[in-house]
């Protein structure tokens, strides 16, 4: 018989802390909260200090039942749920239902799942912390008045099943507010002269800068084809000749290790995860995989953080590493120390693997696909961080022609440091491109170049990415590490938003909520205020905010706006957009609809038909199998993108990568587009039959000429 009862959230965690306590403790799952506020009813007590009314969330019975039997049969209860509020929440929760004495000494808490650091734990449990219970409550009050007050309001005057959540709303209006920024943007041209020349048999380019007056040289903007006109005139018989050479050692540091936020952004960039599926992997990967004969370990910390800061043991385990396996060279001077941005909890370390010396090949055979590629992400960064910088020649050449400047500049890997290992993406979905220019010399003569004009016009600012309306919500302070994911999320149920070509385009629906809300709720849809809140939230978890009176602070605008709403918000049509597509079943010019996983068509008729399809993207390319078909993208039941033939199913033809409309030189069929290289890679063309191995760069689109 067991002495001890360790409760943990998830089986997976329950079955790997339970073989590193022993025979002494049974270690059960509570399956995450076994109570919450009621779904019927607001469950929050306005008068009485914002008290909430809890009940056992359905299908919870059997869980507390069991659990009961077992505390009642050993010496005391540990309650092990996850170190955050949510975590702290659960094991409160737990305590009153088990009735448990919340200041014994009844909870434990370690950052990774590791037999030293789960037993070091268990050898100091403490009380529940009721400032991070609190927090978590006031979190949950809070998103409960305004969801349960608001929504109602929007099914009467809007439609059925629309919600106003505190930070999803907000999130909303930041895709809103890109939206309109779009629409409203004015092109304004401008145009660019490459001249691209030759020197120690290599080509390279040097773009015009400005013109020389005097001993200075004034950067001067190319408007219009007039001034290009004026520019290529003046410098059409000159002889160019490099007036000054500016070489230069710069060194490139690593980034940080993970936070949830940049984590998310990462997978997104280089794996093409969503927000969700990362955190999902995570939590897998946080509570335990089974490596043969070492038995289940957690192999990377606690995944919900905002902190860089890295433990003494991780950084020395780390040092050891990279001095065995890279050399001395490759450690900086000293251990790294990153700075926690302003305003971070830092309840917990950075992400990074629980064990350095677990390389991601050594784990090939016990992890899946996508769980190896996000731990090799995982632990890529983390030794990175902790390497030297690299070190770059950098070289600025300027090139005049009569008194018009040109500039070059380059930049070669001199050591690549922690570049050996690991790159940071960005938003443009490629690394940067390192490129060298010749040996160059001021005083010399360059042979006349060709000359490359080309029109440009600036563009409306891109609609947000996943990644990037997460690095924005981070920067804005709207949320915590916990909430990203479940908030896009939500934002796409609603139909608030869609996903075109992995960008949020708001949905008409999304425009009217968030107009409303800026007109009735300008504080609940409002960054900045919402910003404050989380700080608020914040004071609450550290014991220097009052929660019960930050509420009261919050229920007394909020309680007026709502007022004035009910009173003067006007009712909203939503008109459908009605297609050029007969329904086959009835004869009705069927509607577009959005749904979770974007539009789709829809018959009017509903309910008396109830048919629907998908809408067909057609990417210009015919078949090549069937006369007359032409190719469209396509979902499968996982929603993966393949491309098949309109004919089907009498044409089965189908390509899991895109066709780019081009026929392969050497068999004749179609070439697709594939990323390759490392991480996010670089786009190539490659022969979709297998068999075939041509590849070539793409066909760029050619920008106007003169």
């Amino acid at each position: 018989m067991a002495d001890y009862l360790v409760i943990v959230e998830s089986p997976a965690k329950a079955k790997t802390i339970g073989k590193y306590l022993g025979k002494k403790y049974i270690v059960k799952a509570s399956m995450g909260h076994v109570r919450d506020l009621p779904k019927s009813q607001l469950g929050v007590d306005i008068k009485h200090d914002f008290s909430p009314k809890y009940i056992t969330i359905r299908g919870k019975g059997d869980v507390l039942k069991e659990l009961r039997e077992h505390s009642k049969k050993v010496k005391a209860v540990y309650l092990a749920a996850d170190p955050d509020r949510e975590g702290e929440a659960i094991a409160w929760h737990l305590a009153n239902v088990l009735e448990i004495d919340p200041s014994e000494a009844c909870r434990v808490v370690f950052n990774e799942i590791t037999k030293d650091a789960v037993r070091e734990s268990f050898k100091h449990p403490r009380r529940i912390n009721m400032d991070l219970v609190n927090a978590q409550q006031a979190r949950r009050i809070l998103d409960r008045l305004v969801g349960y007050q608001i929504s109602p309001l929007l099914w009467k005057k809007v439609k059925k099943g629309l919600s106003a959540g505190r930070v999803q709303s907000v999130a909303v209006r930041l895709i809103v507010d890109r939206e309109h920024e779009i629409r409203n943007f004015k092109p304004e041209e401008y145009w660019t002269v490459t001249a691209l020349f030759e020197a120690e048999k290599q080509k390279f380019e040097a773009k015009f800068y400005g013109y020389r007056k005097g001993n200075q040289i004034e950067k001067t903007e190319l408007p219009n084809e007039q001034a290009v006109n004026q520019l290529l005139d003046h410098v059409r018989s000159a002889d160019y000749r490099i007036v000054e050479v500016k070489k230069s050692e710069r060194k490139r540091n690593p980034a940080p290790p993970f936070i949830t936020s940049t984590l998310q952004q990462e997978a997104a960039r280089k794996l093409n995860f969503r927000a969700g599926k990362t955190m999902s992997i995570a939590q897998q990967l946080y509570e335990g995989i089974d490596i043969g004969s070492e038995g289940t370990v957690g192999l990377i910390t606690y995944m919900r953080t905002d902190s860089t800061r890295i433990s003494p043991t991780a950084q020395a385990e780390a040092k050891e590493f990279i001095l065995r396996e890279y050399g001395a060279e490759y450690y900086p001077n000293q251990a790294r120390q990153y700075t926690t941005k302003e305003g971070a909890q830092d309840a917990h370390e950075a992400i990074r693997p629980t064990f350095v010396n677990l390389h991601p090949d050594k784990l090939k055979d016990y992890l899946t696909r996508d769980q190896l590629r996000l731990y090799r992400l995982i632990w890529e960064r983390f030794v990175a961080s902790q390497m030297a910088p690299a070190v770059l020649d950098t070289m600025t050449v300027d090139i005049q022609a009569n008194d018009a400047v040109f500039r070059a500049t380059g930049s070669k890997i001199k050591f690549p440091g922690f570049m050996t290992l690991y790159i940071e993406g960005n938003d443009e979905g490629k690394d940067e491109d390192e490129k060298f220019l010749p040996p160059l010399e001021e005083g010399q003569t360059l042979r006349q170049p060709k000359l490359d004009p080309k029109q440009h016009f600036t563009q409306p600012p891109p609609r947000y990415t996943e990644a990037r309306l997460v690095k924005t919500m981070e920067e804005l302070g709207i949320g915590r590490p916990s909430t990203y994911a479940p908030t896009l999320e939500t934002i796409q149920k609603r139909g608030y938003v869609l996903l075109e070509d992995k960008r949020f385009v708001p949905t008409e629906l999304g425009e009217i909520v968030v107009d409303l809300l800026k007109e009735f709720f300008p504080q609940i849809i409002d960054v900045e205020f919402t910003a404050n809140l989380e700080e608020s939230l914040d004071g609450v978890e550290e014991g220097q905010v009052d929660w019960v009176k930050m509420l009261d602070r919050f229920y007394e605008e909020f309680e007026k706006d709502l007022k004035v709403a009910e009173e003067e918000m006007k009712h909203v049509t939503l008109q459908e957009e009605v297609s050029d597509v007969a329904c086959e079943k009835c004869g009705r010019m069927m509607v577009y609809k959005h749904g979770r996983f974007g539009k789709f068509l829809a018959c009017p008729g509903f309910p008396e038909c109830r048919n629907a399809k998908p809408i067909l993207k057609e990417i210009g390319v015919a078949c090549p199998k069937c006369e007359g078909g032409q190719l469209v993208e396509r979902r499968g039941k996982k929603r993966r993108v393949f491309y098949g033939c309109t004919n089907y199913p009498d044409c089965d033809f189908v390509l899991w990568d895109r066709p780019v409309g081009k026929s392969c030189p050497e068999c004749g069929q179609l070439l697709v587009s594939k990323r390759s290289g490392k991480g996010e890679g670089m786009e190539v063309w490659v022969c979709s039959n297998a068999e075939c191995a041509h590849k070539e760069a793409p066909s760029l689109p050619v920008e106007q000429e003169i």
